[in-house]
């Protein structure tokens, strides 16, 4: 079966897809604020790279750029945040429509599944201190049927 990488169109098709998310977070004055003490100038190509290792892809952000461990801990220690989580995931909903991946499509299911789960789970698990996030964490594999164990 191929793999949501693949038919999230590859390294090109992620690339979109987060350029797309960021466009509308910068644009959202809730969700924006996370990016107001700047960001890495290639946010959105390491944004690409790690969803591209999270979906079946090359393992090119761990290869690159860092962990699991070194993700959390730049989400963590910012104390709760669901509201600004919740806007996320609508950002993401809007980018999805924004590369062309319609409603009811299964892609755009797996891959909004995906970004919320992320963003509810992992991302907001360490909300007291970015020291509680424990060493040597591998990035999530997300599938077709969800989170790999």
């Amino acid at each position: 079966m191929e793999t949501v990488y693949a038919a999230a169109g590859g390294d090109e098709g992620l690339l979109r897809l987060a350029e797309a998310w960021h466009v509308r977070v910068m644009a959202d004055e809730v969700v924006g604020h996370a990016f107001s003490h700047g960001f890495h100038p290639r946010h959105s190509e390491r944004l690409a790279a790690y969803w591209a290792e999270a979906l079946g892809g090359p393992a090119a952000y761990s290869g690159q750029y860092g962990d699991e461990t070194s993700v959390v801990r730049l989400h963590s220690g910012n104390g709760e945040h669901e509201e600004m989580d919740r806007r996320a995931i609508a950002c993401f909903d809007q980018a999805l429509d924004d590369v062309g991946l319609a409603e009811g499509e299964p892609l755009r299911q797996v891959l909004y599944d995906y970004f919320a789960w992320a963003t509810t789970t992992t991302m907001a698990r360490y909300p007291e201190s970015a020291a509680d996030v424990p060493e040597d964490l591998r990035i999530p594999r997300w599938s077709w049927d969800g989170l790999q164990r």
